[in-house]
């Protein structure tokens, strides 16, 4: 967790940003300001807050309206979700969710999850070892008798297009926040949504200022890629089954490639989500990249003759011949638990990537080269 000091310096340096000019003027209310964030709003009355999600897959509709109420109050508000602040009690559905919120100093008030096992956050392990947090049962079909057990004030979860709804868990008459930060175009965007979480949970001044940190260390990031050029080319991830998904143009890892200078064979593509492609597609748009970046999950280091046994067309690529294959093991690193709210630790790895005559980094944080 971060600590306290860490978190009084970093708001004296950097709040300034999002201190008395954070809000502005509509209505009765004060809208509060997101330099990124395009899913969500938030509005602060006398007594209460109303946050708003617009719905990311259909145009003009809204996903939530959530009624931010300070615990012991009783307001007139207006129509919405009422979810009384600071949260004390939650079940946490998602492991990314569990990590901020750990970061944020708010892992005390986690007293269940869900898909326990993938959950890498060792905190959240050894509290659901000591009893103190329970694992509710599968994030699509949770044990709704423990979620009533365990008497969280809310569940988060993250919702899908059709999802069709969240079943039995709307039927207990808990909160549901659903949490579309991953929606978000833009890394940044994506990563503003803490600003939300600080607020549920009462750690508004924490949220503000790690996101000013995110923020600063990500645009001086983008400014020395900037200024190294055009960087290398690059392909990723790998095939699955027989169909090879890649980042579309517009999504946050294909925004990251562009602000770390790369050159992304996909980078005009208008979609946010992921692309699903044949592997002959690949070879002819992206065989010729310069590096090849993958994300996968396994107990040990992936090597080169192990990918090539996943798929003897990989033997085609340049950077395969070339040896400039990175792969991210998500099994043991950090990856999916920090990188949605920390996109600078990841944008820190593809600009290293991109261009190794940049040598004043840290050290690469999740991808590792894949050796023979």
């Amino acid at each position: 967790m971060i600590k306290d000091s860490l978190f009084a310096l970093l708001a004296a340096v950097l709040l300034s940003s999002c201190g008395g000019q954070t809000a502005r003027q509509q209505g009765d209310g004060d809208t509060v300001s997101f330099k990124y964030a395009s899913l969500l709003t938030i509005v602060d009355y006398d007594g209460y807050s109303v946050a708003t999600i617009r719905n990311p897959w259909k145009e003009g509709m809204t996903l939530h309206t959530y009624v931010l109420v300070p615990k012991g109050t009783n307001p007139d508000v207006p129509e919405g979700t009422v979810i009384q602040t600071p949260i004390q009690r939650s079940a946490v559905f998602t492991t990314v969710h569990c990590s901020l919120l750990t970061t944020l100093g708010c892992g005390e008030a986690i007293v269940g999850v869900a898909d326990s096992k993938y959950i890498k956050v060792p905190w959240i392990q050894q509290q659901i070892k000591q009893g103190r947090i329970v694992d509710c049962g599968n994030g699509l079909n949770p044990v709704v008798e423990k979620i009533m057990d365990i008497k969280p004030d809310v569940i988060m979860l993250s919702p899908f297009e059709n999802s069709g709804g969240y079943g039995k868990v709307e039927d207990i008459n808990i909160p549901i926040v659903e949490c579309a930060e991953y929606m978000e175009s833009s890394p940044l965007g994506r990563a503003e949504w803490m600003k939300f979480y600080g607020r549920l949970f009462g750690q508004q001044q924490r949220a503000d200022s790690l996101f000013a940190v995110v923020d600063s260390c990500y645009q001086a990031l983008k400014t020395q890629a900037a200024k190294a050029g055009e960087g290398r080319s690059v392909l990723f991830d790998k095939i699955v089954g027989n169909v090879w998904y890649v980042p579309g143009g517009h999504s946050t890892i294909g925004q990251m490639i562009k602000d770390a200078g790369g050159r992304y064979p996909w980078a005009d593509n208008e979609q946010s989500g992921s692309l699903s492609l044949p592997f002959e597609t690949v070879l002819e748009k992206a065989g010729e990249s310069d590096v090849w970046l993958y994300r996968y999950t396994s107990d040990h280091v992936m090597t080169l003759e192990e990918l090539m046994a996943d798929h003897r067309g990989y033997e085609q690529l340049k950077p395969y011949r070339t040896g400039e294959v990175y792969g991210c093991n998500v099994e043991v690193s950090r990856f999916y638990e920090e990188s949605p709210f920390r996109p600078d630790y990841l944008l820190g790895d593809f600009i290293q990537i991109l261009h190794p005559e940049i040598t004043n980094l840290p050290p690469l944080r999740y991808y590792v080269k894949v050796k023979r």
